[in-house]
């Protein structure tokens, strides 16, 4: 299993930047697939960017040309990079890992973003 610890959420202006951290307890290189989701009181969670082992991404149309997920092996480590943050933003992010065909998530970190 891998366990995962989230960072770097906080409040944010809207227009603002946040760049939040997972930050995964082994190698992540193994890891076919990691990603971030996020959920609102009352709502679903939902995708929000996801890469590959091999660095292919993906992301929800509502944030694409906005947000920027990353990853760097040597610090077993995935990012996200949220520029032009809108108030429909915000909730609680998680991170997932698929790791021998289980799902793993973290704790979650709060952003919000004021209007």
């Amino acid at each position: 299993q891998v366990h995962l610890v989230e960072s770097g959420g906080g409040l944010v202006q809207a227009g603002g930047s946040l760049r939040l951290s997972c930050a995964a307890s082994r190698s992540i290189s193994s890891i076919n697939r990691m990603g971030w989701y996020r959920q609102a009181p009352g709502k679903q969670r939902e995708l929000v960017a996801a890469i590959t082992s091999g660095s292919s991404t993906d992301y929800a149309g509502s944030v694409k040309g906005r947000f920027t997920i990353s990853r760097d092996n040597a610090k077993n480590t995935v990012y996200l990079q949220m520029n032009s943050l809108k108030p429909e933003d915000t909730g609680v992010y998680y991170c997932r890992a698929i790791d021998n065909g289980y799902p793993y998530w973290g704790q979650g970190t709060q952003v919000t973003v004021s209007s």
